[in-house]
């Protein structure tokens, strides 16, 4: 996913259909797994895995449990539609 998606996740204007507006065949896990995690980092996630740490990095983060990030209805849609684009592609957790 672009970075350039990363303010508008932030602001909870994501498209609800997000999910859906890139072909899911032409998403591999690496790409799901960012587009997700992107969502956090945008909402003050800090990460804990090195993987997450060092692709996002944890300066600003405000929440170290993932339930305290604050997400918008849409965002919460959004990551659900990542979440089973994962386990449809049986994506490393």
């Amino acid at each position: 996913m672009s970075k350039l998606l990363l303010p508008a996740v932030a602001l909870g204007i994501a498209l609800p259909l997000f999910a859906t507006a890139t072909p899911a065949a032409a998403q591999s896990c690496e790409d799901l797994w960012y587009q997700r995690n992107e969502i956090y980092k945008a909402q003050g996630y800090c990460f804990r895995t090195q993987r997450g740490i060092s692709a996002f990095g944890n300066a600003g983060c405000q929440y170290d449990n993932l339930e305290d990030v604050p997400l918008s209805a849409t965002q919460h849609r959004v990551i659900a539609g990542i979440q089973r684009a994962e386990r449809t592609r049986g994506c490393p957790r």
